[in-house]
């Protein structure tokens, strides 16, 4: 399997430089030269699988005998042995046609657990038959520093270092992150957005002395097998409602468009899945592009679904890759433009091509609060505020006559606020994390600056 940047000038790579380069030397992101495709027998015969055996199958054209099968088989068994539900990822029935599926079971509580816990061990896997060590740089909104803390946390040649936004993320999503003390782990809160802390990352992997003196890579969803870990539960959840006999609709709550896009290559390998809808809060530059083709970025608003405050998601243009056939210098000139102007027009072509595939949502707080409050009158479910957006789009804003499936990125008692505001009852924390708003906190405060952090990691890494 070989990968080439959605930009078109770096250099094609095979897996596992792939993982270690996650963003491409020409500022773009690796994607598959060809995806594999599954026929609908051999997805009928992946029905009865367990989790770990599906995602095997799944991501082991990807890999292409990079690793040993057994220690791919193994490393995934490994991944997902802490996870706290038999089934890890269930889905819970709704109503006659929208179901959720949990993807908060892992040890963070979060769905970034399913593809760190994979990648970090891909990480070590590749890091000892090189002989290598690594600096992880990567920007969080809220879920993704913890996952990927919790993963890359005691391993010797694995350095950490993730950039949040001070002051915008749940104070349980910043403890779950800054009340780890471990020598490999560094936590930067950058004053300024999501988007300020991403384009900070982007930045030193775009500066090549920098990447090659500290042997850059990144856990973000930049990173391919982010990506293609996650394209599992499509599988696992399509399969329990019937695939590939029936088509399937997903409602994923979306602010860098990594999960969602992993539903799009879900629909290249073969699966039947009939619509992916965007669900986004205030921020909703990806639903307005749905509706004119026009993605243009406005003041980034505080929201009760932090992981979604963004305006520039970094996994659309994987997206823009394909829609325009693989024509790398144009997706340059329109990320170049975009990045410029803060605005980006495709035509109607291209975006009548998205819409085939993708609609969209979006719902604010006040909605936001009704729709975790009306879940609970009437099933019992708590959900937390980015699960409320997808259960939100899933039964207003979906057309299709077939199950939809409403991803529930994360656990309620993770944002204890908004669920009390809007139902009167505050969610628990899981027995692991019930002492978390007491332990002490450990990070370092910097400016919205690419030489302050970069002379951070330069005097922390590897001392």
């Amino acid at each position: 399997m070989r990968y080439v940047s959605t930009r078109g000038s770096a250099p094609v790579l095979e897996f596992e430089d792939v993982v270690l380069a996650g963003l491409a030397v020409d500022g773009g992101l690796y994607v598959p030269e060809e995806y594999p495709y599954f026929s609908s027998g051999q997805i009928e015969a992946m029905r009865g699988l367990n989790y770990v055996d599906l995602a095997y199958k799944v991501l082991e054209p990807f890999v292409d005998g990079a690793i040993n099968p057994d220690a791919l088989k193994g490393l995934i068994n490994n991944s997902y042995k802490n996870f706290a539900h038999p089934e890890i990822a269930p889905i819970i029935k709704l109503d006659e046609n929208v179901f959720i599926l949990e993807l908060f079971h892992g040890p963070t509580l979060a769905f970034k657990d399913f593809a760190l816990q994979v990648l970090a061990r891909l990480f070590d896997c590749i890091l000892l038959k090189r002989r290598q060590r690594i600096t992880i740089v990567a920007a969080t909104s809220g879920d993704t520093g913890s996952a990927a803390i919790e993963a890359c946390l005691k391993r010797e040649a694995i350095e950490i270092f993730i950039l949040h936004p001070k002051g915008r993320v749940s104070d349980i999503q910043r403890r779950q992150m800054t009340t780890v003390k471990e020598d490999n782990v560094h936590n930067i809160a950058i004053e300024g957005t999501f988007d300020d802390c991403q384009e900070l990352v982007k930045q030193m992997f775009n500066d090549p002395t920098f990447r090659a003196e500290q042997n850059l890579s990144a856990v973000n969803s930049i990173n391919w097998a982010r990506i293609m870990v996650q394209v599992v539960y499509y599988f696992a959840s399509s399969l329990k409602l019937g695939a590939p006999g029936r088509g399937i609709a997903y409602s994923v709550p979306t602010g860098n468009f990594g999960d969602i896009f992993a539903g799009y290559v879900a629909t290249k390998m073969g699966l039947p899945i009939e619509k992916l809808i965007i669900a986004t809060n205030t921020n909703d530059i990806l639903s307005r592009f749905m509706k004119n083709g026009e993605m243009q970025i406005k003041e980034v608003i505080p929201t009760l679904s932090p992981a979604m405050d963004i305006q520039v998601s970094s996994n659309f243009e994987r997206l823009l890759f394909d829609l325009y056939e693989g024509d790398g210098p144009m997706v340059k000139q329109k990320m170049d433009e975009f990045k410029k102007s803060g605005k980006m027009v495709v035509t109607s072509g291209v975006l009548k091509k998205a819409k085939k595939i993708f609609a969209s949502c979006s719902l604010n707080d006040n909605g936001i609060k009704n729709q975790i409050l009306e879940t609970y009158e009437a099933t019992g479910l708590i959900v937390d505020p980015h699960t409320a957006t997808g259960v939100h789009a899933a039964t207003n804003c979906s057309k299709e006559k077939v199950p939809i499936v409403a991803l529930s990125t994360a656990h309620p008692a993770k944002f204890p606020d908004a669920v009390q505001n809007a139902i009167k009852i505050k969610p628990e924390l899981p027995d692991h994390l019930s002492d978390l708003l007491d332990r002490p906190e450990f990070f370092d405060v910097l400016p919205n600056n690419i030489e302050a952090v970069k002379s951070y990691i330069r005097k922390t890494a590897f001392k």
